[in-house]
């Protein structure tokens, strides 16, 4: 049978922490995620190598744009179209700004503005990669984690738990584990098959730019105190 994880008599988070513990990738596909559910799991993410097979991919799907901007950008067009290709890059600059407000919002404190950087720190080593699902509204919550182990490769956390620290800890919540072998090699091909779809972008490279300037933007701007300048 398996285990609820209700956020009352019986946290997620803890669950969460225990099988990313040995985990060597992960796939994540929520409905919303800020900076302060991804600080609760960050440290795990944070030993892993990078890169394909070593990294976790974050699926987010209930970012919304204009249908009709998201079908003029997204259209099948040849690979050397400069217009479309400008479209394509304006379109994930756009998704990327909007992304950001969302991840920082309420994200005063010094201990936020670390967490921010070692969040750029991952994306730009490749441990963290962030697409947003973008074909429809895509509310699902689903939690994957790989780990070398011959008896249970794989455990999945499947329910209602955005990667947000409400999600994770404070609201109640119905998550079950899932741990048979089928259900989980399902489960990841449901994950693939969304995170390869053409209406999925991946806005990693736009998140943090050069030189962290939109992390002093947003850290200022949040803040009721002065805060020190970031370089």
């Amino acid at each position: 049978m398996p285990r609820i994880f209700d956020n009352i008599e019986q946290q997620l988070l803890p669950a969460l922490r225990q099988a990313l513990a040995s985990a060597r990738r992960a796939d994540f596909c929520v409905g919303y995620f800020n900076l302060r559910g991804w600080k609760q799991l960050d440290e795990a993410v944070e030993r892993w190598a990078g890169g394909d097979g070593q990294c976790c991919r974050l699926l987010v799907g209930m970012q919304r744009l204009p249908q009709e901007d998201l079908r003029d950008a997204l259209r099948i067009g040849p690979a050397d179209d400069e217009m479309y290709l400008q479209k394509a890059a304006a379109l994930r600059r756009r998704l990327a700004e909007d992304f950001r407000e969302q991840l920082t919002l309420g994200a005063p404190t010094d201990e936020d503005e670390a967490g921010l950087r070692r969040l750029a720190a991952q994306i730009k080593a490749r441990k963290v990669a962030v697409k947003l699902f973008l074909r429809h509204p895509l509310h699902a919550k689903l939690y994957l984690l790989f780990r070398p182990d011959p008896v249970n490769p794989a455990v999945g956390f499947l329910g209602s738990s955005n990667l947000t620290f409400a999600g994770l800890v404070h609201q109640g919540e119905l998550n079950v584990d899932v741990m048979d072998h089928d259900a989980c090699a399902k489960l990841a091909r449901w994950f693939e098959d969304r995170w390869n779809d053409r209406w999925c972008l991946d806005i990693s490279a736009d998140l943090f730019r050069r030189d962290h300037r939109f992390l002093q933007c947003n850290v200022q701007r949040g803040s009721k105190t002065n805060q020190p300048s970031l370089p």
